[in-house]
């Protein structure tokens, strides 16, 4: 099972579409994301919550979390979110960085970007770890 960990420093926007999108195009037999943050804020971004409904997610229940070693201990993979010096670094797994801007307090269409960028990159992720869900169940932006 491949565990996926997203992190960004509050988990508040990045991270948690792209643990959303993943857990929607993957199949869950095969694999699954969580999404964490360095310093978690208290709740998801109001501009992601937005946009992400237009996609028929709805990320009103998400709650930002503390990304702990707990937390990370059977993760095969962390895919940190541009947050430069201030991301996690786990020792002896396997990380990529996704250089993308934060979208907090951004126009609603840079954040239509940013989603839909997110969305390409966890698509290409699940093709390459070659665990799509082969139900066909996936959102286009």
């Amino acid at each position: 099972m491949l565990r996926v960990i997203f992190a960004c420093v509050h988990n508040a926007g990045r991270s948690q579409m792209a643990a959303a999108f993943f857990n929607q195009m993957a199949d869950p037999a095969k694999a699954h994301a969580v999404s964490a943050g360095t310093r978690p804020a208290a709740q998801v971004h109001r501009e992601v919550l937005a946009i992400m409904r237009e996609v028929g997610i709805d990320l009103r229940q998400a709650t930002p979390q503390k990304l702990t070693d707990a937390l990370v201990q059977d993760a095969s993979l962390l895919v940190t979110m541009g947050c430069g010096e201030q991301c996690p670094y786990v020792p002896g797994l396997r990380r990529e960085d996704w250089v993308l801007p934060d979208p907090k307090g951004l126009p609603l269409e840079k954040v239509r970007g940013i989603r839909d960028a997110i969305q390409r990159r966890v698509a290409d992720l699940i093709a390459q770890e070659d665990v799509a869900n082969s139900g066909g169940r996936t959102t286009s932006a």
